[in-house]
């Protein structure tokens, strides 16, 4: 393992996209060679030109709609032995690399998976939100542990880090939010463990940007069940 491939799909995150990608660059993976590629999916906004002004980046549209879609180009674009999505925001933190990589790295897993530490907010405002948020996500993670025989502490946090030969072996159909979902479901169906790392959250609202939500979770649950049965 030499390379790290970072992929950052975008859609309208001209605020944070200068800002993710420096602590991107400047997060600690080791003797790693990093590779950041920033997948701008139809930003209506200033993204694509932002981004294409950073020095030392791989800045790609794809003109499918979805996060899927980008994540899915990126990963063809990549040529790291390790692939890692990087949300465009500021929701999670780049220093937590190293510890998403180390169990890949050891040689005991090929798939980890990051699992969010407590740091949801906590204002009144935004409490029925997260709420309903959390119910979804405890309502995925049971969903896919019982169908898939795995023991996840969950499957939504946005850093994955995979090998390139596993992803490459695994063709995922779908250009939307359940992209990990399917990834993820298709690996346990192989054979595949996961191994869970915690990661830091810091969680915005969608005043400030936030584009998944409750019909996405019905999405997710429906691509859990369905590649339970169906390749």
């Amino acid at each position: 393992m030499k390379k790290l491939s970072i992929i950052i799909p975008a859609y309208n995150e001209e605020k944070t996209i200068d800002k993710i990608v420096e602590l991107v660059k400047d997060a600690d993976i080791g003797s790693l060679e990093k590779e950041i590629i920033v997948v701008d999916n139809n930003s209506k906004d200033s993204t694509f030109m932002v981004a294409s002004k950073i020095h030392g980046v791989k800045v790609i549209k794809e003109l499918s709609a979805g996060k899927g879609a980008a994540v899915k180009r990126g990963f063809r674009e990549a040529t790291g032995d390790i692939f890692l999505v990087q949300d465009a925001d500021l929701e999670y933190d780049p220093r937590d690399y190293k510890a998403v990589l180390q169990p890949i790295l050891d040689g005991r897993c090929e798939l980890t998976l990051g699992i969010r530490m407590q740091g949801r907010r906590k204002d009144d405002h935004h409490a029925p939100l997260y709420f309903l948020g959390l119910l979804g996500n405890y309502a995925i993670t049971w969903t896919t542990n019982i169908l898939y025989l795995n023991n996840a502490g969950e499957y939504e946090g946005c850093y994955k880090a995979i090998t390139k030969k596993l992803a490459d072996s695994i063709e995922v159909k779908t250009n939307n939010f359940d992209f990990d979902n399917e990834l993820v479901c298709k690996v346990l169906k192989k054979g595949y463990r996961t191994i869970d790392v915690p990661i830091h959250y810091y969680p915005r609202n969608y005043s400030e940007g936030k584009k998944i939500n409750w019909k996405h979770g019905f999405l997710i649950l429906w691509t859990i069940i369905k590649y339970r049965f169906i390749k």
